[in-house]
């Protein structure tokens, strides 16, 4: 990929002159996040780490990406509406992972008793990194797809005006002028509310489920403050608080201290660490509810590595998309090789040709969040305990991606300014609304980058080793 930006990064002179730029335009544009050491108070805020200059993207693979986006939307909304195929999908790993089968329970008491939702919403990202192939061109290779609490898109919302300040600071107008225009925030905001409306009830408010621990509130904050500017009024609560001071009423209305439910939208809920016995309870209430979940805990589901692995196999994509060969076709494209470790002749050809080259492939558990993946000799460590055991099934084996790095610098919190060798993300945010069996609403509504240095095998922005990028198109 080309090198954009030498005659800046051979230059200590013009790195320590933008640094500071770079960083108050940060701070002005509200890229910000609470501090590890005040995680629940803004008294103390700093800059969201980020590139001091924006990361060069192949044009052609970010069109790629964003023209399959509604492809995804519709193909996540299918699955979610086909409990077959997720049973018989997420068997094998909730067997052996106690959080999928928690979940799996969920869904599972819910169906039983009959939805009581009728509008849906889809507020999904499609993580994609770009593969160096032998032949020397690069392609565009799906990572994962986040269909609960898909985070950054207020955050990236703001970015855009950083990098375009730091470029014509340096001289580079022209340049400046390329950064794209990127509005997430106001797109997830006008599917919750069009969901808020469908829902019926102009009384009604929209739930933000948030963590017990909330530094990243910001990337929150935007969202909702595009839904308080379409005067729908937003709250904010925890599981805890659903579960101490929440109630359905005699046709399923979910109420939260006095306030009737019309959206419950998931900002935490993706990871084992985030429930307790109480927490389930209060998810159970609210999936029966009428209100719309986002996600509902089927689309929830659909987000798991398991589900990607099996959409991966021959004429699974043909069954949801019978009527799109075309989307199938693009879908299909984007698809790293993946591997399933289930028990039988298929799973111990898996684990041979993992064992053989762990340094050609990723071991991925069912978990959302980053900083969960299994890279190199660690691969071998953990397939040589559990190659005989059922415990193998929780994994999936995928194709290590190989991007060709880039020079850029990271700023970081107290972080000295260095150029390092990076490798970057590229993300597709996704909306979709459904009011029974008619899609309302399927857009898509932006995009995220992040880059981390090639150090790092694994981890995101929150988790303190990617930064937030925007693509500069090469």
């Amino acid at each position: 990929m080309a090198a954009v930006w030498e005659d800046i990064f051979s230059n200590p002179t013009l790195l320590e002159e933008a640094a500071p730029i770079a960083i108050d335009t940060a701070l002005l544009q509200g890229v910000v996040m609470r501090t590890k050491d005040s995680p629940n108070s803004s008294d103390v805020v700093n800059f969201a780490p980020f590139t001091l200059l924006p990361s060069p993207v192949p044009k052609s693979l970010f069109e790629q990406a964003k023209s399959v986006q509604e492809d995804f939307n519709l193909l996540v909304d299918r699955i979610s509406q086909n409990p077959t195929f997720l049973e018989q999908t997420l068997s094998s790993a909730m067997k052996v992972d106690d959080f999928m089968e928690r979940l799996f329970k969920v869904y599972r008491d819910v169906l039983d008793e009959g939805l009581a939702q009728s509008v849906f919403l889809g507020i999904n990202r499609s993580d994609y990194m770009f593969d160096c192939r032998q032949d020397g061109t690069t392609a565009l290779k799906q990572i994962e797809i986040n269909t609960i609490a898909a985070s950054f898109g207020g955050l990236s919302s703001r970015t855009p005006a950083v990098h375009q300040q730091v470029l014509r600071a340096l001289g580079k107008q022209e340049e400046a002028g390329k950064i794209l225009p990127n509005n997430p925030s106001h797109g997830i905001a006008c599917g919750i509310a069009k969901a808020w409306e469908l829902y019926g009830s102009q009384r009604a408010v929209v739930m933000f489920v948030v963590e017990n621990v909330q530094r990243n509130i910001y990337d929150h904050r935007y969202i909702e403050n595009e839904l308080w500017n379409r005067n729908i009024k937003v709250i904010r609560r925890r599981f805890s608080d659903v579960y101490e001071r929440g109630s359905l009423d005699d046709k399923k209305r979910l109420h939260v201290d006095g306030y009737e439910v019309a959206v419950a939208y998931f900002r935490t809920g993706y990871m084992p660490q985030d429930y307790n016995e109480q927490s389930w309870e209060a998810r159970l209430m609210m999936e029966r509810s009428t209100a719309v979940k986002c996600p509902d805990i089927a689309t929830q589901l659909v987000g798991t590595k398991k589900v990607q692995q099996e959409l991966s196999r021959p004429l699974v994509l043909e069954k949801f998309l019978p009527d799109l060969p075309e989307a199938v076709a693009r879908i299909r494209e984007t698809f790293a090789g993946l591997y399933s470790l289930d028990i039988g002749e298929e799973g111990d050809q898996t684990v041979k040709i993992a064992l053989a080259n762990p340094e050609q492939y990723v071991l991925k558990p069912q978990r959302e969040g980053g900083g969960n993946n299994i890279y190199g000799e660690e691969i071998r460590e953990v397939l040589e305990k559990v190659k005989h055991s059922t415990e193998r099934t929780s994994f999936i084996l995928m194709d290590k991606i190989k991007p060709q790095p880039v020079r850029n610098c990271l700023l970081k919190a107290n972080g000295r300014i260095q150029v390092s060798e990076c490798i970057s993300e590229l993300g597709v945010f996704g909306v979709y609304v459904r009011q029974g069996g008619e899609m309302v609403l399927n857009e898509r509504v932006g995009h995220l980058l992040r880059t981390k240095a090639t150090e790092h095998a694994d981890g995101g922005v929150a988790a303190g080793v990617a930064v937030l990028d925007n693509p500069y198109l090469v």
